[in-house]
């Protein structure tokens, strides 16, 4: 059986090229444990790697993928360490020149088994090896396809849709190529510190995917992926960034894009008071929006007013319900005077047809009106509350991006502050915009893909006060049920710690860049599913 010149069959020395080659020999098993193995390193006193038919092999080194023998099949694994047992350190000087002497260990993290024959990769091991099998540098070919060989063997027909990723590590001769299924099915995670390339990856993926014109909403907290041009780009920013992108358009989110526990993690209530008054005086907007002969001023007056019309209007239609509904519109600009209206007396001197006059309620809501004031005004929110009735909405765009040609919408997120959890509260919104939309599968014919950068500025927030605190978990829901609507998440982050468990185990895959804290080390370790024995 051959795979692209090489000649997969009995696995012995009489093979000039194979996937266990003598000349990638690394060492001999002398150690076996459920998950690695120590092997005997022949090589690891050499100055240099070697190179074979122009590539380059380590043959021993750290963080190389190597293949070793185990009865009828192979298996899979990555150098984590080399090292001399302490007898031997000595002979490591200052002016050591190499030698093939070195009585060197190494240490073999166990990824998984190949098939010898149809070289399928696969999670778990079939066999382990024993004492004096050999381990061989995994050929770079064999590497770049690994992506390709976990789905099925060498018989299996090409792929027609691939994405391009980058080169193996090391070697700039084996591209490395995966399907849009094995890297989106369940889900991306790309994680990596500062400069070590994630953002890179990402807009990478974004390109390779613009080459069969996929559906992607970038949400870009930093404004950094301005540069990305094309006809098949939309350019849309939210307040007014520092750097613009060319011909990018200010959209807005309308108030009535958001709902009840958005407006109390953004206003904060606190004590027993401020709270229940918030809520109520929602409730009453929402009853003016559906019956405006209740509220001819806008909002509905209580102060010694009658109750007749209120109960009238809450008796008409679905009127009742709908008041009651988080998610029903109503004018926000009018909340600061409700609250005021509703701190009164429920009735007037025993007469439940009416309400009373005004209560000593209102000195403990004099906080929660100073920040609903500030809040309003903030410049952070400038595209939530301010006027803006011929700029485009956030909805709206979303619309006109899914029955167009645009393969690519690029929010621009940069201008929004932290202030008040602007950031974090306007980011949940657009979460739950889109995760209502796959509910309504707007994406089941035509899956999207929605990247979230900066990640960790997001999940697993929790805003406001401890009775009226509010999760943020849009994105969360779309890890665990978006798939099955068509919508998929990647994630980029450069903090791991950050990311709920929760979250995290939703990643099918992981694309890890360089990680230097220890804490977000073990995180990624831990997401690492445990080899069965």
């Amino acid at each position: 059986m051959r795979f692209d010149g090489w000649e997969w069959g009995v696995i012995d020395d009489s093979l000039s090229s194979g996937l266990l080659q003598n000349n990638l020999r690394v060492g001999v098993v002398s150690s076996v444990t459920a998950n690695g193995v120590k092997v005997n390193l022949a090589h690891a006193g050499e100055v240099s790697g070697q190179y074979l038919r122009s590539h380059r092999y380590g043959r021993g080194e750290v963080g190389e993928l190597v293949l070793i023998e185990a009865q009828q099949t192979m298996l899979l694994g990555r150098v984590t360490e080399v090292s001399l047992p302490d007898r031997d350190r000595d002979e490591i000087t200052q002016d050591f020149g190499g030698t093939a002497k070195i009585d060197a260990i190494g240490v073999i993290r166990l990824l998984g088994s190949v098939h010898p024959v149809s070289l399928r990769v696969q999670a778990g091991i079939a066999a382990y090896p024993r004492l004096g099998d050999r381990v061989f540098s995994a050929p770079g070919d064999f590497v770049s396809r690994i992506p390709r060989l976990t789905g099925g063997g060498i018989d299996e027909s090409p792929p027609k849709v691939t994405l391009s990723l980058g080169v193996v590590s090391g070697d700039g001769g084996f591209p490395i190529e995966v399907t849009p299924e094995k890297l989106f099915g369940r889900h991306c995670a790309i994680l990596g510190s500062t400069g070590g390339g994630k953002s890179w990856t990402t807009a990478k993926i974004v390109e390779e995917c613009r080459r069969y014109k996929a559906k992607i909403i970038l949400l870009d907290a930093t404004g950094e992926y301005r540069s990305i041009v094309g006809d098949d780009v939309l350019h849309r920013h939210l307040g007014t960034p520092l750097h613009q992108a060319p011909m990018s358009k200010e959209i807005v989110i309308p108030p009535t894009d958001f709902t009840e526990g958005d407006f109390i993690a953004l206003f904060q209530p606190s004590g027993k008071t401020q709270g229940p008054k918030l809520r109520e005086a929602m409730k009453s907007l929402r009853l003016a929006a559906l019956a405006p002969e209740v509220a001819p001023d806008g909002y509905v007056k209580k102060v010694n007013a009658s109750k007749v019309a209120y109960r009238r209007a809450l008796k008409q239609s679905n009127n009742a319900a709908l008041v009651d509904n988080p998610s029903q519109p109503f004018d926000i600009k009018q909340l600061v005077r409700q609250i005021v209206e509703e701190c009164c007396f429920p009735e007037k001197d025993r007469d439940s047809s009416q309400w009373g006059g005004p209560s000593n309620e209102l000195s403990y809501c004099s906080s929660l009106l100073t920040r609903i004031i500030g809040v309003i005004g903030s410049e952070s929110l400038s595209c939530v509350f301010a006027d803006a009735p011929d700029k485009q909405t956030l909805s709206g765009c979303i619309d006109e991006f899914l029955s167009g040609d645009a393969s690519v919408l690029r929010v621009c997120m940069s201008s929004i502050g932290y202030e008040f959890s602007a950031r974090e509260v306007i980011a949940n919104a657009i979460g739950r915009m889109l995760l209502r939309r796959a509910r309504a599968d707007a994406f089941r014919s035509s899956p999207m893909l929605v990247i979230l950068d900066e990640a960790h500025n997001f999940l697993g927030k929790s805003v406001g006060a401890e009775d009226f605190a509010l999760n943020l978990d849009a994105f969360e829901l779309i890890a665990k049920e978006g798939r099955k609507y068509g919508l998929n998440i990647c994630l980029a982050t450069q903090r791991p710690r950050d990311i709920t468990e929760g979250v995290l185990s939703q990643m099918g895959t992981l694309l890890v860049h360089r990680l230097t804290n220890d804490r977000d080390r073990e995180v990624v370790e831990r997401k690492r599913p445990a080899i069965p024995s």
